[in-house]
């Protein structure tokens, strides 16, 4: 009898088999994407603990999806960090597209090239990628984030912020997609991007200098009212992108596509205050990422510790649009997909995260850049950089024009010119050594450089190890005594080719409006200590 049954059985299964392999598998909807990138925000997000910054949109995406931890760009810059979400490739990987404010190299086709070409709709609204060019393909200005949806305008909330109404474009975005499509819309919100009103945080936003706590003020800036109402202003830019990201959030569910919408929210570096942005430090590096896709994560509201790139945003995007890497027809991707984490999956499990960066803004003799290369792991933080004898953040006579100019900037040089106190100038402009490591966990400012410690010399040459077997991996230049290569590369800003000596022949034409005027230390410029 038991040997009936199971012929029965087994009998029974082949039929269903056949049947259900005969019939036509079920048609996946592939889901629609929006991207939002802000313009040079920290991990300054209510979901984070931020206590000056009110972010109830990002919290939300936070609550009802995944708040990432460990989220880095390898390079902090908007024009690199860009490309590398674009391409899933680090900066040491894309030629001139590793620089900033470059012409972006055609043979690095893009995730939204790639996805129109699939029968998505994409578009962009506010800043897509950039500063840079596009470069061209068939004599027309490649579309590298897709169209431009930057039609309507409306007052700003304070001065010097974008007019761009970045909800009502995304909703002509929307409107355009007559046949009905699956999407892709790349929200590039300019703020927090200098400048900024100054007191507009208190003055328009209602903040208070109390509203900052000390500890929230970083130990490589003073604590005075200039900083504090520069970080209130600061404040009151990223709550203007988020309040634009929750009217996006209310349209999706009023027109029901927000259950089948993945919706990633990020930065491309951190804050454009001096020691951050442009440096390769946990400040700079570190960013904000929350995803939520309500029918696409497996038990939202989950805190997430591994480490992710940008890198891996581009491999997230083809796997959930249906589209393998060999049919993209993109250079080889060094990402991987977050799917795993987002099925809540085991094998993801990724235990550190490259850093690097080459030529960022103009300022140095011969167009030099300063090459850093890193590696977080073990809440360990290991920097090498390559060439010493450089300013990190561009010659002080031509303005240090790796930071941006600002309230916080100013009273840092004023300090040093004006009462002789070089503490805060070292931490932001001053030179430093060839190795650096930091214990982040304990030392998120990165003041306590424990290279030159015995009791961390194992750990350091541990991380020094496996970055460089990573990097000739990866075959990055540098390690092949090549690094030059990227200090030969051109701006897309032809003006820029030798400002550095034609500044100082006072004959450039290049425009250096994003530092002020009083940035710029005289041409005998001798630092004394």
């Amino acid at each position: 009898m038991k040997k009936i049954f199971l012929y029965t059985l087994m009998f029974t299964l082949g039929i269903s088999c056949l049947i259900s392999c005969s019939s036509k598998p079920e048609k996946i909807e592939r889901p629609n994407i929006l991207f939002c990138i802000a313009d040079d925000a920290g991990l300054h997000m209510g979901a984070y603990g931020a206590k000056f910054v009110k972010t109830p949109a990002f919290d939300r995406i936070a609550d009802q999806g995944i708040l990432f931890m460990n989220a880095y760009t390898p390079n902090p810059k908007c024009g690199p960090s860009r490309t590398a979400v674009l391409t899933g490739r680090n900066s040491w990987q894309l030629e001139q597209g590793g620089n900033h404010a470059m012409v972006f190299p055609q043979k690095f086709k893009t995730i939204m090239e790639t996805l129109e070409e699939h029968n998505y709709h994409v578009g962009y609204g506010g800043k897509g990628w950039g500063p840079g060019d596009p470069g061209t393909i068939n004599g027309k200005p490649r579309l590298v984030t897709g169209n431009s949806y930057n039609k309507f305008k409306k007052t700003p909330p304070a001065k010097q912020m974008s007019s761009d109404d970045y909800a009502k474009n995304f909703e002509y975005f929307l409107s355009q997609n007559t046949e009905n499509k699956p999407w892709m819309f790349w929200y590039g919100s300019r703020e927090p991007h200098r400048r900024y009103e100054f007191k507009a945080g208190v003055n328009k936003g209602g903040k208070k200098l109390s509203d900052i706590s000390k500890e929230e003020i970083y130990k490589f800036w003073p604590d005075n009212d200039t900083v504090r109402h520069d970080l209130l202003d600061y404040a009151f830019e990223i709550e203007h992108s988020d309040d634009h990201l929750g009217q996006m959030l209310a349209l999706l569910e009023e027109n029901g596509q927000l259950d089948n919408t993945i919706i990633v929210v990020t930065s491309d570096n951190g804050m454009p205050f001096p020691r951050v942005k442009g440096s390769e430090y946990e400040r700079a590096a570190h960013l904000p990422l929350a995803i939520m896709w309500p029918k696409g994560i497996k038990n939202p509201g989950r805190i997430e510790n591994d480490f992710v790139s940008f890198i891996d945003f581009a491999p997230t995007f083809l796997e959930i649009s249906g589209i393998t890497e060999k049919e993209s027809k993109m250079a080889s991707i060094t990402g991987k997909s977050m799917t795993d984490i987002f099925n809540q999956e085991k094998k993801y499990e990724r235990d550190f995260v490259l850093l690097g960066k080459e030529r960022h803004d103009i300022g140095r003799p011969n167009n030099q850049g300063y090459p850093i290369r890193g590696i977080v792991k073990d809440n360990f933080m290991f920097l090498h950089n390559y060439e010493t004898d450089r300013y990190p953040h561009g010659n002080p006579e031509t303005g240090y024009l790796n930071t941006d100019g600002s309230p916080t900037k100013t009273w840092i040089l004023n300090d040093r010119r004006q009462n002789g106190h070089s503490v805060y100038w070292d931490l932001s402009f001053g030179k430093r050594g060839a190795y650096e490591l930091y214990d982040i966990e304990k030392d998120p400012d990165c003041l306590n450089n424990l290279a030159l410690e015995d009791n961390f010399q194992g750990k350091m040459n541990e991380l020094k190890t496996l970055l460089k077997k990573e990097l000739i991996a990866q075959n990055d230049p540098r390690m092949f005594g090549k690094g030059e290569i990227f200090d030969n590369y051109p701006f897309a800003n032809k003006d820029s080719w030798n400002f550095y000596e034609e500044y100082m022949k006072g004959t450039s034409k290049a425009k250096t409006n994003w530092v002020n005027p009083s940035d710029f230390e005289e041409k005998n410029f001798i630092l004394k200590k």
